[in-house]
């Protein structure tokens, strides 16, 4: 299996905080999927999965800092590629 091929996933807890975060990220990555637990949202897909502060703050209506996204994080699957700008994984290198 090609990284291409494999999945990233970004779990995040299910709260207010994050709602806008979820939309966001779904907007942006029309291949991902989302699994709603009771107290976390697990956003999986193929290949690459990327968060991008300019949407997040978009639907939020307010600047984003996306080292705000850590304190909602509980965990992640992927090579991490960030910047000030968006959060990318993947499992290319």
């Amino acid at each position: 299996m090609s990284g291409s091929d494999s999945t990233v996933f970004l779990a995040l807890q299910a709260n207010d905080d994050t709602r806008h975060i979820i939309s966001a990220i779904l907007a942006d990555n029309a291949h991902a999927q989302l699994d709603e637990q009771p107290a976390m949202v697990r956003i999986f897909a193929r290949g690459t999965l990327c968060v991008q502060r300019e949407t997040i703050e978009a639907i939020m209506g307010r600047a984003f800092d996306l080292q705000e996204l850590h304190v909602n994080m509980i965990s992640l699957s992927g090579h991490v590629d960030e910047s000030d700008d968006n959060l990318t994984l993947s499992w290319e290198r």
